[in-house]
Parts: structure tokens; sequence; C-alpha cells
């Protein structure tokens, strides 16, 4: 939304790959609902540059949750990123990561209540969770008020099938508690570069960028540079 803030947090998605090659889905589920919360409470906290930005990220509640390493998670797994395959498993990952996020939102909003400007974008925002449902689920058409349609979650790409069913869970529980209760947070995840905080994440590639080299150098700000292999 237009001045707003979107306090940013990201997951290192290799840390949720386990050794035989599966990926944690109840870890990475669970890691998203405390990182929502912590969002949640950094509305409050938070130090913003401008009165209206202030404002307006308070009646919105704005979160930028997002993740790193994907290209690194890719070719753990062997899948090219520019593959079917590839584009898929991050389709499945980033709906689980949104959908369990939403859900988490409006279980907030069931305890705290909704961001001051659902009520008045109650409509609108129901239609966008349904259309982003659709798309978890791989339907093809039937979504409200677009133009322009989205690309939907290839369930027979993706490798990983438990991927696929916890995105359409995420997705239908989201839809679900947020026609009861709201939502905490007008907007939840935003896929961020992670440039300089993939290094601290130990992350060998960032936000969602493929490896661009198997050795790499980077220039540092005081001066000379190091290698990263």
């Amino acid at each position: 939304l237009d001045d707003t803030a979107c306090n940013l947090a990201s997951a290192n998605l290799v840390c949720f790959r386990r050794e035989d090659g599966t990926f944690a889905v109840e870890e990475f589920a669970h890691a998203v609902r405390l990182w929502t919360i912590v969002l949640e409470i950094s509305v409050l906290m938070a130090q913003y540059p401008a009165p209206r930005i202030a404002q307006l990220s308070h009646e919105y509640r704005t979160l930028g949750l997002g993740y790193a390493n994907l290209g690194a998670l890719l070719m753990s797994d062997g899948l090219g990123y520019d593959s079917d395959e590839g584009r898929a498993t991050c389709a499945a990952v980033t709906a689980i990561m949104t959908g369990v996020a939403y859900a988490t939102s409006a279980e907030m909003a069931r305890e705290l209540g909704a961001f001051p400007g659902f009520q008045p974008n109650r409509a609108a925002m129901l239609r966008v969770i349904r259309n982003h449902g659709r798309a978890a689920h791989g339907q093809a058409s039937t979504y409200e008020q677009l133009s322009t349609l989205p690309v939907p979650l290839d369930a027979a790409r993706c490798p990983d099938r438990r991927l696929v069913e916890a995105a359409m869970q995420a997705w239908d529980r989201a839809l679900a508690l947020g026609e009861q209760h709201g939502f905490r947070n007008a907007q939840v995840s935003v896929i961020a570069p992670t440039g300089t905080i993939g290094l601290v994440m130990d992350c060998d590639t960032t936000g969602i960028e493929p490896d661009f080299a198997l050795v790499k150098f980077k220039k540092l700000a005081g001066g000379g540079y190091f290698k990263i292999i």
C-alpha cells in the first residue's frame, strides 16, 4: 500500500530441508506463525520516517514476511531454477507461507480485532483471499474481478505432494478464519532482496534469485572483498 511500511523478516528455506531431501512443512508453517506474530508486534515498536507512513502503517498493519535461499533449495533438490518443477515448488512454498500468515493474522484479529481499515475493505479483501485460494487449488478460471489471471499452482509438476496439500489447506483455513474474524493485517508477505542479511543468515542465494556463479566475489564497503564458494 502507498505510504505504508512493511517490517521485514526472511526465513532461510534451506534450514527446512531435511537430510533425506524432504521439506519440513510443519516446521516451516510453525516458523511462519511465530514470525507473523513477531512482525505484528513490530508494527507498534517500529519508528517511521513520516507521520503519514506511521498513521497508515497502524491503520493497515502491513507486514513483510518472506524467505531467502530458494535458489540453493532448488539446487539441493536437483531442480532447475527455470523449470516447471522449480516454479511449482516455489509456488507451493510461497502459498504455504502467505496462507499460514493470513490464517495467523485472522487468529490475532479474533483476539485483538481486525486492522482499522478492514471493515471498509472487507468485501474486496475477502475477494483477494478467495482468488489466492483458487490459485493454490490450481484453478485456471473462476477468478473474481481480475483482468489479468494469475498463474495457478501446478500440482502435477510439484515433486512434493505434501507441499501442495499444505498450500491448499493453508488458504482454506485463511479464508474460513478471515470470514469469521477479519484480519489483523492488510498485507502479510513480501519477497525482499535479502542481499546483505542473506550473508548473515548463511544463505547461498539471496531472495528468490538463482545462484549466478559457483564462485563469487563480494566487494566490502570498507574496501577489499571476500570469496563465496
